[in-house]
């Protein structure tokens, strides 16, 4: 494994599973009793929320830190983003079993700043421990 990417492993294999998730035939999941009615966006925020988390949580690995920069995290915010984005897009374009939904990427997006919220969070507690 190249080494740029050596500890991106878990966010990688998790935008993959995104992806899956959201491009399979579902058939009739969604009308389960087991769901309640906005589940759906309920699932789109805790999978950005975790893809941001394991971008960051990659990003501090390879730099053998403790810390990340405020600009990294706005980065890998827009990345989680504008993939929600295509995800939609090829939802709407190209998997026509499935929908693409404007809700659906703001789900998405509050999912993911959700995520660099908590990673802010914690960076700066650890950055605070250290003083």
């Amino acid at each position: 494994m190249s080494p740029a990417f050596k500890y991106y492993g878990p966010a990688i294999l998790w935008a993959l599973f995104i992806f899956v998730m959201c491009t399979a035939k579902l058939g009739n999941a969604g009308n389960s009793p087991l769901f309640f009615p906005g589940f759906d966006k309920l699932v789109h925020c805790g999978f950005f929320f975790v893809l941001v988390v394991f971008y960051c949580y990659g990003s501090i690995r390879q730099q053998l830190s403790r810390s990340l920069s405020y600009k990294s995290i706005i980065i890998f915010t827009i990345f989680a983003i504008l993939y929600g984005g295509i995800i939609e897009l090829l939802q709407n374009y190209v998997f026509t079993w499935r929908t693409g939904d404007w809700a659906d990427l703001f789900a998405d997006s509050i999912g993911a700043m959700m995520g660099a919220f908590s990673v802010s969070v914690v960076v700066y507690a650890m950055s605070y421990d250290k003083k």
